[in-house]
């Protein structure tokens, strides 16, 4: 028989609202018995039909509920949610490289896809889409057709399913750099290797609205510059582009990225940006525009008090060495930093940078990586471009 999940009373609220995550402790009772990672049952505690999803007892999201009405968990359920996935991203000019399939957001709980070019990667991220990762490549397979999928499932989120991190090919061939075409620019992605996997999506329209403010800037710090997107942005605008980043197979990527556009105004700079930033400050030298894209500072609730330190620190620092006239573009991609937060974050910084700090824009995630009002968790990046009086 079937698992099925009694909730306790009023737990059911949330969840009826929208939101996919059944926790453990949610629960007032289990009936039926079968295989981990199977198909449960979810219902309020009178009895009312919620949902169906993948159980997981290794985890404390219990159930991820992905079904609403009586569809089966079948290969025809994965091919209408695939393809109305990408039909969005389609409908909004998307084409050569973008999230195709963002979780809760596309109701595919916990599975990921990223197109770059003719190659799909994926990341498996609970136990039940884990187990059925093959028939997910096939329906992938047969409505698009890549020359090949990559699995990048080495995040450490997978040990709280009960997990091992897993990469590796799951079909077809891919290269170890796949080349992309954002914003006009050719781009090199590092699917097998590269951070998440292998580029970071979500700031495309972050990193082409930044270069009305780069535009003539004599020198701008990109920080945290990865492979170089941000760089790559303001280079076709300002006179020199110094990049970032503490690790140097990041740094040649950006060089690699420099030289396929033909950009000879972009340098690399190997170091701790916290370490780099203090340097300039002694230094007093000064950018036109610094932009600071820091990986998650806190990926727990529990680590906000310290992310919040180092936030503000770069922060801070950046303020200070910001041309007067010029800008800060700063960034969190943690949702536990929260906006308001993060918001606070600046403000404080503004105040004892004892520079006049106006805001120009705000923006969040690209629209490939729609977020769900129910579910705060799916909206989490924040970007900020500060004029610097």
């Amino acid at each position: 028989m079937a698992y099925e999940i009694y909730l306790k009373k009023n737990e059911e609220k949330r969840i009826v609202a929208g939101h996919s995550w059944v926790y453990a402790n949610e629960v007032a009772r289990i009936d039926g018995k079968d295989k981990n990672g199977s198909l449960a049952t979810v219902y309020a505690w009178d009895g009312r039909y919620i949902g169906k999803g993948y159980i997981n007892h290794a985890s404390k999201i219990l159930v991820r509920i992905f079904i609403r009405d009586n569809s089966a968990d079948d290969r025809q359920l994965y091919l209408k949610r695939l393809k109305q996935a990408d039909d969005y991203r389609r409908k909004l000019g998307y084409d050569n490289c973008y999230r195709m399939v963002f979780a809760e957001a596309d109701n595919l709980p916990a599975l990921i896809v990223d197109k770059y070019g003719d190659v799909l990667v994926m990341q498996c991220l609970s136990l039940g889409i884990d187990q059925r990762k093959h028939m997910i490549a096939d329906c992938l397979n047969e409505l698009f057709h890549p020359r090949g999928i990559y699995e990048r499932s080495d995040v450490a989120v997978r040990k709280k399913e009960g997990l091992a991190e897993y990469k590796g090919l799951i079909s077809g061939e891919v290269d170890d750099l796949c080349e992309i075409t954002e914003n006009g620019l050719k781009m090199f992605a590092d699917v097998k290797n590269g951070q998440k996997t292998g580029y970071f999506l979500d700031q495309k329209e972050n990193r082409y609205a930044i270069r009305k403010y780069c535009k003539g800037a004599e020198e701008v710090l990109d920080c945290f510059c990865n492979s170089g997107g941000f760089s790559l942005n303001a280079a076709t605008v300002a006179k020199k582009v110094i990049s970032c980043d503490i690790s140097p197979l990041a740094l040649k990527t950006v060089e690699e990225n420099a030289k396929l556009n033909g950009l000879a105004n972009i340098t690399t700079l190997c170091g701790d940006v916290f370490d780099e930033l203090r340097k300039f400050k002694a230094s007093r030298k000064q950018f036109d525009v610094v932009i600071l894209d820091p990986p998650a500072f806190c990926k727990t609730a529990d680590e906000v008090r310290d992310a919040y330190r180092g936030y503000k620190d770069i922060n801070l620092t950046a303020m200070k060495i910001v041309k007067s006239g010029g800008f800060l573009v700063t960034c969190s991609c943690s949702h536990y930093m929260t906006l308001p937060l993060f918001e606070k974050m600046l403000i404080e910084a503004a105040r004892e940078s004892g520079r006049t700090v106006r805001s120009a824009e705000i923006k969040t995630q690209a629209p490939d990586h729609p977020s769900l009002l129910c579910a705060e968790e799916t909206q989490y990046l924040k970007f900020f471009i500060l004029q610097i009086i």
